[in-house]
């Protein structure tokens, strides 16, 4: 068993768009609903529960600013990231104001959007919601920043720690190199995935010199956390 997949919720009248947020977010290891208008937004927050939201400013039934005040009202706290086509400095300090945590402007890049959702989870991550993910036999402590296998601590660098947690965190699901990167290195990283292997091996010195292996290689693909001889949930093409 695994810690909760992070959920973004997207609100946006333009369903095309939506759709098409949604999709490279479940790439990239979201869970995602979309919203085209406000009260949807509202119905969303109270049975999808997200992490974060992906607000647009332009919204059939009100502006996605209005909204946002209203969910502040309420009570609810998780982040909310405002697109809009305007780029006025009045549209961001009331965007701001209301309690947003980023504004991106219309047309955006999607590498771009992802990189400022992951900038704003990491941000305003809240400790209550790190928690221990499990895997088989293998523990990971994000509070105390410990791994055991067996229940024998191991020891890993930060990165070690980071890719580990990447891989557990989607256990079952195959990730290509090129999301490992985007990842444990950055949204900006620009070496050569050569690197992904080389800290593939250091982890299988240290994870996988306890019985069963637990860290394999799906050729031409990527990298799995999996029961050996179990199938994955999911290959992603890349």
């Amino acid at each position: 068993m695994t810690s909760t997949t992070l959920r973004v919720l997207v609100v946006d009248d333009e369903r095309y768009l939506a759709d098409l947020v949604a999709t490279a977010l479940r790439y990239e290891g979201f869970d995602t609903a979309v919203a085209g208008s406000g009260s949807a937004a509202a119905a969303q927050v109270e049975s999808f529960r997200p992490h974060l939201i992906v607000m647009d400013v332009m919204l059939p039934d009100g502006s996605g600013i209005d909204t946002t005040r209203r969910l502040r009202q309420s009570g609810w706290e998780s982040p909310v990231i405002f697109l809009t086509a305007r780029d006025a400095t009045e549209d961001k300090i009331a965007g701001l104001t209301v309690g947003g945590d980023d504004y991106v402007t219309k047309p955006f890049s999607l590498e771009e959007l992802i990189a400022r959702i992951r900038a704003v989870l990491r941000r305003t991550a809240r400790p209550e919601e790190h928690t221990k993910l499990v895997f088989a036999d293998l523990e990971i402590d994000d509070e105390a920043h410990e791994v055991r296998r067996h229940g024998v601590p191991v020891e890993l660098t930060p990165t070690e720690f980071k890719l580990l947690r990447f891989l557990v965190a989607h256990a079952g699901r195959v990730l290509s190199k090129r999301q490992i990167l985007d990842y444990v290195w950055e949204y900006d990283f620009g070496g050569s995935d050569a690197v992904v292997q080389t800290y593939i091996s250091y982890l299988r010195r240290k994870i996988d010199a306890f019985s069963p292996p637990l860290i394999q290689t799906v050729p031409r693909i990527g990298y799995v956390i999996r029961v050996q001889g179990a199938a994955p949930r999911e290959a992603d093409p890349r």
